[in-house]
């Protein structure tokens, strides 16, 4: 992420400069992971092709994280990023955004987040 490539490529896909590292969470539920499956198996999502061979292709699939830093409701516009790797982790879910969400949201280790994908 930190790659200056992959900060163009990310910011020309997503209109959006990302924070240089992803967010990384796990689906908490059965049901919660048929959707990521879903998602995964049903839309293209964003092609991000590597600007050099030795790195791998990804998709992004553009989301909205629904948040409320303060005592405000929000939606922050990210993306989740699957690399495609092989025995890449069906449970590992890479979210990017224009800025660290943990600090941003006051997530930590264990707390649920949501979010929705978009068209």
């Amino acid at each position: 992420m930190a790659l200056d490539w992959v900060q163009a490529a990310l910011k020309q896909c997503l209109g959006f400069t990302p924070f240089p590292a992803t967010l990384n969470v796990r689906p908490s539920a059965a049901e919660d992971a048929a959707v990521w499956q879903r998602v995964r198996d049903g839309s293209a999502g964003v092609a991000l092709a590597p600007a050099r061979g030795n790195f791998c292709n990804a998709r992004l699939y553009p989301i909205a994280i629904i948040g409320q830093a303060g005592k405000v409701p929000e939606k922050i516009l990210g993306a989740v990023l699957f690399p495609e790797v092989e025995n890449y982790p069906d449970d590992k879910i890479e979210i990017v955004a224009p800025l660290r969400l943990k600090e941003h949201l006051g997530v930590g280790d264990g707390d649920q987040l949501t979010w929705e994908f978009l068209n």
